[in-house]
């Protein structure tokens, strides 16, 4: 305002801009360094959606997300929340039905528990891996989604139909994700998926990576939900993980998410 009240060719002081450079209103990350890291804080324990995509929501409002950084002593808007959300790799997200009947009502206080759990395990330099058994797949001259680079009429021909018995097999991948490490390992079955097959997988992760990971360690924590192979019913998953425990003198915790929910888990 005062520039141009002035009566100065402004076009000389900023060289055809505007205004000068760096005019304007700051952005609140450079005018307060802990910001980012307090929303993140805030944000942590809230946070829903795949650890493998880049596509995360909240189930927080801004305005409610705005009033606790105002009371760690950061006076901002839910605007500038909303903002900020967006640069972190949120979006807003429509409802999905998923509820099925009453909520059990310690269900987020399970959520938390696992959480602290996990927290301690990664405190004292213990491994925590979260498994799974993934999506099976018939073995054959099958159509696939996605697309690869190949000559000119030269497609891939594939069968019409994926009827199983047109294949050679089914394959079963279990996946044993190493939280601290970001690393994972599939084991791939061809028969059932077992609790004997469960705990095999991550018997064998241990004696492929784990234990050259984590030199020394004394005890494992496993996150899993709460169905299928590793089902926190199956008294066979009990009995294999008891082997494995023996085997290589490891005290083992597992940690079932509540019916509903996908075996994924991060570092909070």
């Amino acid at each position: 305002m005062k520039e141009l009240k002035s009566g100065q060719d402004l076009s000389k002081i900023a060289e055809g801009k505007i205004r000068k450079e760096g005019g304007g209103r700051k952005r609140l990350t450079n005018l307060d360094s802990a910001l980012v890291k307090d929303l993140t804080h805030i944000m942590d324990e809230n946070t829903a959606g795949d650890p493998m995509s880049l596509l995360k929501w909240t189930g927080k409002s801004t305005r409610k997300i705005a009033d606790e950084m105002v009371d760690l002593g950061h006076p901002m808007s839910a605007m500038s929340v909303c903002r900020m959300l967006k640069e972190m790799g949120y979006s807003l997200q429509a409802n999905v039905k998923t509820k099925e009947g009453k909520e059990h009502p310690d269900r987020d206080a399970q959520f938390k528990y696992i959480n602290e759990q996990v927290k301690d395990f990664i405190k004292n330099k213990a491994p925590v891996v979260s498994v799974d058994t993934k999506k099976k797949e018939n073995v054959g001259e099958f159509k696939n989604a996605g697309q690869a680079w190949r000559k000119k009429d030269k497609k891939r021909e594939v069968l019409s139909h994926d009827f199983p018995n047109l294949g050679i097999g089914k394959a079963i991948p279990y996946g044993t994700y190493d939280v601290q490490r970001n690393k994972g390992m599939v084991n791939v079955g061809i028969t059932h998926d077992t609790a004997e097959f469960a705990v095999e997988s991550i018997r064998r992760w241990w004696k492929l990576m784990g234990r050259q990971e984590y030199p020394g360690a004394k005890k494992l924590l496993i996150c899993a939900d709460s169905g299928g192979s590793n089902g926190s019913r199956i008294k066979a998953w009990k009995l294999y993980l008891q082997k494995l425990s023996g085997e290589f003198n490891l005290t083992i915790t597992v940690c079932h998410y509540p019916p509903g929910t996908r075996a994924k888990v991060k570092i909070l």
